[in-house]
């Protein structure tokens, strides 16, 4: 489609010396530069009569009706001084970007005073040819069953998000619902003029029932009929569609494989990086009766707090989530019942709050305060084997449930063959702007402190941590990847995704050398850090498609790695956003914003309410946990000592509608929601700083399990008493750009 624009597609390397480029390139034909093909749709009545091929304000190439390419991405897009209040549910539904679109500008049709602003949206449901994703009227008949709930199972939980901000009417227009794979994507909001009721999604639903998969039309039909009873409230309706849900997720195979690797870096001399697993965690499974928390369990820890404190932070989370993640484990197998979603999300956040004030904890004994004080990001994935009953006649089965945790920058991504998905938001400065609906992302990456962290663990009292918990199925083949920001910094996972996932997953590359591949990428693009990379490719298929030569990974420029893979199989029972290019270093910053990174006299946030579970039986286990758990302080005091060998932690016991023209605006503006405390940002891990300073730019998985044996960290000498100053967000030469 895009070959057939005579008009030029700009490089987006503001020092190029011949910037313009034919269309279908990749890079440029100049300075080799990555080539930003960036989608938009553009909203409103008129951008609906503006006709293929055209060219707006010199820049913008309709593709199609309301389909515009921006020609010219190094170049910010219009945006008036003051933001209107019509795109702020655009803004404030930035957590669920995943699911909804972004607010890219505005551009100006026709000749003054009769001239229009259209609003473009970008990360909008737009594939890399240009063409839309099928709506999810289109792709219904051809799905199959558990992928059908799935998407209903997504759109309900999108219901109270949207309904806050007024646009849930959203989910009303099925041409409005697109899926790419998996995954339900919004193409705009509507606000329409009522306010929609779980009755009218309801009605949507219907249409789609009659031609469901066969297994799951009369569960479907049923869950509407509630849906349409005012006596139901939305907990029961979710209740029951999770639990069709996860029957039908069952039934498929699941094999997950797992990789995992740290890696000091060519620039630093410690690694405050620790992950898991790792390859003293794979040969403690084969030299004992295994760590079957592989590869459930895998997560990345990014130390921050400077020196050897962020190398204990992140080395005392991993230890502690392990060892609460084991009894967590234990816990479930001996309910009979189903622990529903809600329980196991309210169950994690207890247990990551535990893991922040035994940091914490450590910080007050020391007497550390402000920027002295240790942390350490978490991203953190459990593939959570509840066992489901699917026939009288078979045996129980995984329920394919993905939980995602995390806090901080580090990252989760879920590759297909196909696209690249980035599952998780980071807390920084950046992201809370956008979410109080202070600016548009792009525009904040303008700001010093755009990286700066938000939140970490260990930095404050477990009550003001807010961790963002979110809950998958694994129902296709994909490779989930969690990484630290020494991957993920100026979007080189979204650079280099089509050059070792669709390989993997095709069985032409082994996982191990896909994730030393990686490694090896960050080392080379991104120097400055530790990188740590963790992948759990999840099979459907009952068999491994195995085309690659038996052949290790490749060789490594790193100059330490640890790697570990393991597998096991499970029987079968029948965004585009604005190029990020680095950070300004802190001696940068003005005065306000270092303020502003980790201000002395910042106002408490309000603590965050602790509810009581529904269940008795995790909260006793919890509560005897936190008992057990005090055993491990006398190894968090071995690793502030230098002389004496850390002790391995005790093993726990073994154990459809109208279109959206239909939808017209409302007569009276929906009220903004108020915006939400703005806590002080805890600054991001500390990089050093190789040549010269770029300007900052833009943007589900998976008994009997024992307990694992306690790695044995290294010596570290107790942090040094004097006070670092705040540590900046990581800084990179300016990468290339690349497709999106």
């Amino acid at each position: 489609m895009i070959s057939s624009f005579s008009e030029p597609i700009y490089c987006p390397n503001l020092s190029c010396p011949e910037p313009r480029n034919t269309f279908g390139r990749q890079h440029c034909a100049a300075c080799e530069t990555n080539l930003i093909y960036r989608y938009l749709w553009a909203v409103g009545p008129a951008a609906e009569e503006v006709p293929a091929g055209k060219v707006i304000a010199e820049r913008y190439f309709v593709i199609a009706p309301q389909l515009w390419l921006e020609s010219r991405p190094s170049i910010p897009p219009s945006v008036p001084e003051q933001l209107p209040v019509h795109i702020m549910p655009y803004l404030h539904l930035y957590p669920q970007r995943l699911h909804t679109p972004e607010v890219y500008g505005f551009c100006s049709l026709g000749e003054e005073p009769e001239a229009t602003e259209v609003l473009l949206l970008e990360n909008v449901p737009v594939n890399n040819f240009g063409s839309l994703h099928p709506s999810i009227l289109e792709a219904w008949a051809h799905t199959g069953a558990a992928r059908q709930v799935y998407w209903l199972w997504q759109m309900l939980q999108l219901w109270t998000p949207l309904s806050e901000q007024g646009v849930a009417a959203s989910l009303l227009v099925p041409e409005n619902v697109r899926v790419e794979g998996w995954r339900v994507r919004l193409l705009q909001l509507h606000p329409g003029n009522f306010v929609p009721t779980v009755k009218d999604l309801g009605d949507v639903w219907s249409g789609l029932v009659e031609s469901a998969a066969p297994e799951v039309q009369s569960r479907l039909g049923e869950i509407c009929l509630f849906m349409r009873r005012s006596s139901m409230n939305l907990e029961a309706i979710a209740l029951e569609l999770n639990d069709l849900l996860l029957e039908q997720a069952a039934k498929l195979p699941l094999h997950l494989e797992v990789v995992g690797m740290t890696d000091t870096g060519p620039q630093r001399s410690k690694n405050e990086d620790s992950c898991y697993p790792v390859a003293t965690d794979l040969q403690f499974s084969k030299n004992s009766d295994g760590d079957k928390l592989i590869p459930y369990l895998t997560m990345v820890c990014d130390g921050v707090g400077g020196h050897e404190g962020g190398e204990v932070a992140s080395q005392l989370a991993v230890q502690s989530l392990k060892a609460l993640i084991q009894n967590l484990l234990a816990e479930i197998a001996e309910q009979e019942e189903l622990m529903t979603p809600e329980m196991v999300i309210k169950q994690l956040e207890e247990i990551v709050r535990v893991v922040n004030n035994v940091i914490s904890n450590q910080n007050n004994e020391q007497g550390k305060e402000l920027r002295q004080r240790m942390g350490t990001t978490l991203v953190m994935a459990l593939q959570l084997p509840q066992k489901i009953k699917v026939s009288d006649d078979l045996p129980s089965n995984n329920s394919h449930e993905l939980y995602l945790v995390n806090v901080g920058d580090s990252r989760a991504y879920w590759i297909g063959k196909n696209y690249c998905q980035r599952l998780t938001v980071d807390d920084d400065v950046a992201s809370r702007e956008v979410k109080l609906g202070n600016s548009l992302y792009w525009e904040t990456q303008l700001r010093s402190d755009a990286g700066a962290l938000t939140q970490a663990l260990g930095t404050r009292d477990g009550d003001f941590l807010r961790p963002t918990i979110q809950r998958f199925i694994v129902e296709d083949e994909g490779i989930l990847l969690l990484c630290s920001d020494g991957l993920a910094d100026n979007d080189w996972v979204e650079q280099s995704w089509e050059n070792y996932g669709p390989p993997v997953l095709e069985g032409k590359m082994s996982l191990e050398a896909a994730v030393q591949s990686w490694i090896n990428l960050a080392n080379e693009k991104n120097g400055y850090d530790n990188t740590s990379v963790v992948a759990t490719y999840c099979r459907m298929s009952p068999e491994k498609l195995v085309l690659f030569p038996p052949a290790s990974a490749p060789a490594s420029t790193a100059v330490s790695a640890a790697v570990s893979a393991s597998s096991v199989s499970l029987p079968m029972s029948g965004s585009a956003s604005l190029q990020k290019t680095g950070r300004i270093p802190e001696s940068q910053l003005s005065e306000s914003s270092k303020q502003l990174l980790y201000p002395e006299t910042a106002p408490a946030p309000e603590p965050v309410q602790k509810q009581q579970p529904k269940r008795w039986l995790p909260l006793l286990g919890l509560l005897g946990l936190m008992l057990a758990f005090a055993g491990l302080g006398l190894w968090v005091r071995s690793l502030q000592s230098p002389q004496s060998e850390p002790e391995p932690l005790p093993p726990p016991p073994e154990t459809s509608a109208p279109s959206p023209a239909d939808i017209p605006s409302p007569g009276a503006q929906s009220p903004s929601p108020s915006p939400e405390s703005t806590p002080g940002e805890i600054p991001a891990p500390e990089a050093e700083t190789p040549g010269e300073i770029p300007t900052p730019s833009p943007e589900s998985t998976p008994g009997e399990i024992p307990a694992p044996e306690a790695e044995t960290p290294p010596e570290i000498p107790a942090p040094p008493e004097s006070t670092p100053g705040e540590i900046p967000a990581p800084e990179a030469e300016t990468p290339a750009p690349s497709p999106q």
